[in-house]
């Protein structure tokens, strides 16, 4: 006889089915722990007993954060290992900002329904970019809300926490007139302005994830999920002091971003001729009618990171971090000033 479902099943939320599919992931879990991680995957909480040998005063840093709706081009491509990372490396630039170094990571998916190879994929892009920043994963929650999210979607949210020592918290403080902004690459959208996007592109435009586009080497939903860029491994090779200012270009681009690190008396003054914009952003502008002054606030333009050095350090600090010089700091009220 067949086994009758039981009824919160029935009901759309499958107990058995997550208990099953958490126990496969102790071992891939398992590969992004160090010795600071006690017990195990599946408790109430998520132990770390950190180790912060060699700092004088250490300051916990801690960001909790999204994919948005990048999420729909997963879901459109039924990929989702990509997505995964992004949240990750997320979380981990928006430390690395302040100076810190990643710890910890927990993650939480809600879903309409539990999918295992879905939570696989996206378990292994949790791992896979926790391992390249050196943070454990040491929880998270998976969460069935039938009735909450469309038949085969869900949502994502991570929390990270890292550590910096207070003496070499990077706040803004040490900008000054004179000093050089460089630009680090971004490697596509990342994880911002998709609804705009996704509303030029496929709304507007009547393309389809599949369409291939003049300029772009890869489908146009292969663009569209190109890994948000993690710039800790870069920044870490940079001697401490050296940087007196980072910005992640996120949601609010250029304009909104630097502001949060520049003290009032500094404007950022950014050339935008300096670098040369990755032919997607041309295409959302051009489609779109995006006015120059809105598309800048946006998206990030081809620039994922800012970091602020001195005048004599900025040649040094350009090659180390792979990165151009796209402006300058000079006199002013903490605003960004965009140079056509």
């Amino acid at each position: 006889m067949t086994k009758q479902k039981k009824a919160y099943a029935r009901a759309g939320v499958d107990v058995d089915l997550g208990n099953l599919v958490k126990q496969r992931i102790q071992a891939r879990v398992k590969s992004t722990h160090g010795p600071e991680v006690l017990g195990k995957i599946g408790g109430f909480g998520g132990l770390f007993a950190p180790n912060f040998s060699g700092m004088r005063e250490p300051v916990l840093v801690a960001s909790v954060d999204g994919v948005g709706t990048k999420l729909k081009i997963a879901f459109a491509l039924d990929r989702h290992d990509t997505v995964g990372a992004d949240l990750v490396n997320h979380c981990v630039n928006d430390i690395a900002v302040l100076g810190a170094r990643p710890l910890f990571f927990l993650d939480y998916i809600g879903a309409e329904k539990l999918e295992p190879r879905v939570f696989d994929q996206l378990l292994s892009g949790f791992t896979k970019a926790c391992r390249a920043a050196g943070c454990a994963l040491i929880g998270g929650e998976t969460a069935q809300l039938p009735g909450m999210y469309r038949k085969g979607e869900y949502d994502l949210a991570g929390c990270i926490v890292g550590v910096v020592d207070r003496s070499k918290i990077i706040d803004g403080s040490r900008i000054r007139p004179g000093d050089v902004i460089l630009g680090l690459p971004s490697n596509g959208l990342h994880t911002n302005g998709y609804s705009l996007a996704r509303k030029i592109l496929f709304e507007k435009m009547r393309l389809k994830p599949s369409s291939k586009i003049d300029g772009i080497k890869h489908s146009l939903g292969e663009e569209l999920l190109r890994v948000h860029r993690s710039y800790q491994p870069l920044l870490q090779k940079i001697p401490t002091g050296t940087i007196h200012g980072l910005a992640h270009i996120t949601g609010g681009g250029l304009v909104d971003n630097l502001p949060r690190v520049l003290p009032k008396t500094c404007d950022a003054v950014i050339e935008i001729k300096s670098w040369r914009v990755p032919p997607i952003f041309d295409i959302l502008q051009r489609n779109g009618r995006v006015p120059r002054s809105e598309i800048y606030q946006v998206f990030n333009m081809g620039i994922g990171m800012v970091a602020i050095v001195s005048a004599k350090d900025a040649k040094t600090v350009a090659h180390q971090l792979k990165a151009k010089q796209i402006g300058r700091i000079e006199r002013g009220i903490g605003k960004t000033q965009l140079m056509f």
